[in-house]
């Protein structure tokens, strides 16, 4: 419709198509919500109505389709009287809802598809009209009625599929003139529509680009911690703020980028887990999209590993690191109202605060389960990470909490060889760790491999413990892999190994104790 709300509460979005009396008519309307910042259902509702009957109450795109940019359609099937004229007009009208809620007063419809269903005789023919008196007493000179029933049918046909063609060229053509009009009025009224937002403040805060420009010295490079595909991430104070934030500025004309955007805000902001990065806000003002994050002083796992300047991390610490990710992933399996997979997990996404505490980060690859708390896969198509990817989600395009643990498993080596996920530098056999760590292990030598840092300075059966934690996890089979809450319990377990070892060098631990463990170590490799 048009870009002024309250004129487009006063007038419908209308269609009308002549067709013929007597037949039942079956009615496919496609739609897609393309317009970004329509995420949510509810936001964007309105009402169908044909010929003067209302056929659908609320039709609501997103609702239906369950995200932006995914396909839907809807049937409707209407009777017409075979009374009067044989020709008549099928009305569709579309008219934004009028109750309260809607964030967007608009309408939208991408295709129309109408067919004429035969009758129960199998015709498809239009009763011929009635002759005049002038022409009743005519007698045609060669009748040929098998002929013309061949024919009358193949004309019914062909202008049937052509009015279908007609109709639905010329949705889809007004579809995209309408789409630009609404996508720039939007953007020219986000301020507007700033004070507004869905989400309840204490639980996502919406900041104008004005308070970002102020917190980061108008994005002074001098500001800048990171950076990546995304965009740069600067740190920064803003007003009404006490402690210092991080704040990520997506690339602009990235339409993914946005995409991840959206998705990132509407999981976070109901998401607080000690071991999951706050969001504390965002921006979406002036074709800019900014997220507002809990700053975390020492940066990235990754940062602390290889292709650094920073002093190697102690084996303990990065247990620890390990130990506090975990509960993070398995809270988002298991602890969240609904599941969330969060498909990208990687050395770069795990943060650490200033106390080397691990957060989960960066939300904007996950998917949330539709139906609270199942164990079904997610049928998606597939995003990741090349090297931390799981193969079965690769090969199967099914998306399940096991393919969060494949990554963790990745990362779980990242942790222990100190090298990339995929190291094209290196000979063939070593380039992917995940099938670099199975080779090891195969031939027993993942002493040698590891870390030069670490070498002596593991128990021996700590590390063993801690492979075959990261092991199950990059199984083939993600039946076959433990869940991220066994993971946390057998992480734990593996650091109380490492401190038995450490306390046996400074004091006598006793035999009993040490008998203790012996056999909780067998039991769990017997699993």
């Amino acid at each position: 419709m048009g870009p002024e709300p309250k004129i487009n509460m006063n007038y419908n979005l209308t269609w009308n198509f002549y067709i013929d009396g007597g037949f039942i008519y079956l009615l496919r309307l496609h739609f897609c919500e393309t317009q970004l910042e329509v995420t949510r259902a509810g936001q964007q509702v309105f009402d169908i109505f044909i010929n003067n009957q209302t056929a659908e109450r609320r039709a609501d795109v997103i609702y239906w389709s369950g995200g932006n940019g995914i396909a839907v359609y809807r049937y409707y099937v209407l009777l017409t009287p075979s009374e009067g004229s044989s020709k008549q007009t099928l009305w569709l009208a579309l008219h934004p809802s009028e109750e309260v809620g809607s964030n967007f007063v608009d309408v939208i419809l991408n295709g129309l598809e109408i067919f004429r269903l035969n009758k129960s005789e199998g015709s498809l023919a239009v009763p011929n009209p009635e002759p005049s008196s002038s022409l009743a007493s005519l007698k045609p000179e060669n009748k040929q009625p098998k002929r013309g029933k061949k024919l009358s049918m193949k004309i019914v046909i062909g202008v049937s599929l052509g009015c279908t063609i007609t109709v639905s060229l010329s949705l889809l053509l007004s579809s995209i003139f309408w789409q630009k009009k609404r996508r720039s009025y939007y953007k020219r009224k986000s301020m507007e529509r700033r004070n507004a937002s869905p989400l309840p403040d204490q639980l996502c805060k919406c900041f104008t680009l004005a308070e970002i420009q102020a917190a980061t010295n108008n994005f002074d490079d001098a500001f800048v911690i990171g950076s990546g595909g995304f965009g740069n991430v600067y740190k920064g104070f803003i007003k009404g703020i006490k402690y210092k934030v991080a704040i990520k500025r997506l690339k602009s004309k990235s339409q993914q980028g946005a995409r991840e955007f959206w998705t990132e805000i509407q999981l976070l902001s109901q998401l607080r887990y000690v071991n999951l990065v706050s969001l504390i806000g965002y921006c979406n003002d002036n074709n800019e999209k900014i997220l507002v994050y809990e700053y975390m002083s020492n940066g990235t796992l990754r940062d602390h590993l290889y292709n650094t300047e920073k002093a190697p991390l102690t084996w303990k610490q990065r247990l620890e690191i390990c130990i506090g990710a975990a509960p993070g992933l398995d809270y988002l399996h298991s602890g969240a109202v609904h599941r969330v997979i969060h498909r990208d997990v990687k050395s770069t996404n795990i943060l650490l605060d200033e106390e080397y505490v691990a957060k989960v980060s960066d939300f904007g690859l996950s998917k949330m389960s539709p139906i609270s708390m199942t164990n079904d896969p997610i049928r998606t198509v597939v995003k990741g990470t090349f090297g931390y990817m799981d193969p079965e989600y690769y090969r199967r395009q099914q998306l399940t909490e096991k393919s969060d643990v494949y990554s963790f498993g990745v990362v779980l080596f990242e942790v222990l060889f100190a090298r990339p996920a995929v190291d094209s530098k290196l000979e063939y056999s070593q380039i992917s760790l995940a099938n670099w760590a199975r080779k090891c292990i195969g031939n027993e030598s993942i002493e040698e491999s590891i870390d030069p840092f670490l070498k002596g300075k593991i128990s021996l059966n700590c590390l063993r413990t801690y492979v075959k934690i990261a092991e199950n996890c990059i199984r083939e089979d993600g039946c076959e892999r433990p869940s991220m809450n066994d993971v946390a319990r057998r992480l734990e377990f593996a650091l109380q190994l490492q401190e038995i070892e450490n306390a046996d060098q400074v004091c006598q631990v006793s035999d009993g104790a040490r008998s203790q463990v012996n056999r909780n170590i067998q039991l769990y490799h017997n699993l």
